[in-house]
């Protein structure tokens, strides 16, 4: 996986490309949650390099998410297709991240 995180003017981006597995999924975890204790609550994930995220993957995101939201933030989702669109509506994450 690679990660790449700046600052914008209102929002935190994510740009991740490759495979997200556990290992990668708790680096990423500790990476973004590191914003989110200094007071940045709005994010942009670009995932439209992301080939495959497994659950534990899905399940951080989700919990970046309600972090997020616990600060009047939240998580936008950009640029998923492929098996991890579907992974997506399987799991019905489509329903708790914005998908632009």
């Amino acid at each position: 996986m690679i990660c790449q995180i700046s600052q914008e003017s209102d929002h935190v981006l994510v740009v991740l490309a490759g495979r997200i597995y556990v290992e990668e999924a708790t680096e990423l975890r500790q990476k973004i949650l590191e914003y989110v204790d200094r007071e940045q609550s709005k994010f942009v994930i670009d995932m439209s390099q992301v080939e495959y995220i497994d659950s534990s993957g899905l399940g951080v995101l989700v919990a970046i998410q309600k972090k997020a939201l616990q600060c009047s933030g939240g998580v936008t989702i950009k640029g998923i297709k492929g098996i991890v669109k579907e992974l997506f509506e399987l799991t019905r994450l489509t329903r708790v991240f914005e998908i632009v």
